[in-house]
């Protein structure tokens, strides 16, 4: 966003439009993480992740080239959208995926420890940066350089990302081979679960979890739009 700000004459619609873009990549990634967990196998979802891994590697450095600079005619939303999608759009999206999947991987591995220490070390860390970027990022570094530093991160990560789910591959539990009674009375518990939630609440669920992300883009709009378009405003929703 701050790259290609000056080229949109600092209008706020730059953050705006970013926002829906990452919010829309975040629960793109997710689905896809929901996806693969349940209609792959352990070494298919491996293999796919590691190829898209790789494949994300042809988009960094993440800084956009002149050609996408607006030259007036078009529109600027959609231009911003395509911008995103071809520079960042693929290494965010499998960003975005990265919580869900290790935390599968890793019960996969160690089965009966608790995978979720990891989903609040994720939020903890996410947190950390976005509140540490605009005082120790922003103003000392410039932000083709720090565009460049994250793509370096980013490779990094990559085999990080790799390695990990390779290696919960090898040393994942087998499952434990049920005996008859055991079975029965897994029939039995079975049968009294709920049953899956109805469409309806589905829809409330999602309904609900969207109002977070209308929230988040109508105060950063307003904020954007009546004060000033800067970082430490539009980190504070």
């Amino acid at each position: 966003a701050k790259l290609i700000l000056p080229w949109f004459g600092g209008s706020a619609a730059v953050w705006t439009t970013c926002l829906v873009f990452f919010q829309t990549a975040l629960l793109a990634g997710y689905a896809y993480s929901d996806f693969v967990v349940h209609r792959l196998g352990a070494r298919a979802q491996v293999k796919l992740h590691t190829l898209l891994l790789l494949a994300s590697l042809a988009l960094l450095p993440i800084v956009p080239g002149a050609h996408w600079k607006p030259t007036g005619t078009e529109s600027p939303s959609w231009l911003i959208l395509g911008l995103l999608a071809a520079t960042i759009g693929l290494p965010y999206f499998l960003l975005s995926t990265t919580s869900p999947l290790v935390q599968v991987w890793f019960a996969r591995s160690r089965p009966g420890a608790s995978p979720y220490r990891l989903f609040a070390l994720s939020n903890l860390a996410s947190m950390l940066a976005l509140a540490g970027y605009p005082f120790l990022f922003e103003p000392w570094a410039p932000t083709r350089a720090q565009a460049i530093g994250w793509s370096v991160g980013y490779a990094l990560f990559i085999g990080l990302c790799a390695a990990a789910g390779w290696s919960s591959l090898k040393h994942a539990v087998a499952p434990a081979i049920a005996s008859p009674s055991a079975k029965a009375n897994g029939r039995e518990a079975e049968s009294r679960d709920e049953p899956p939630p109805a469409a309806a609440r589905q829809i409330l669920w999602c309904a609900l979890a969207a109002t977070g992300s209308l929230l988040l883009l109508a105060v950063s709009n307003h904020i954007t739009q009546n004060i000033a378009a800067v970082p430490l405003l539009w980190v504070a929703p």
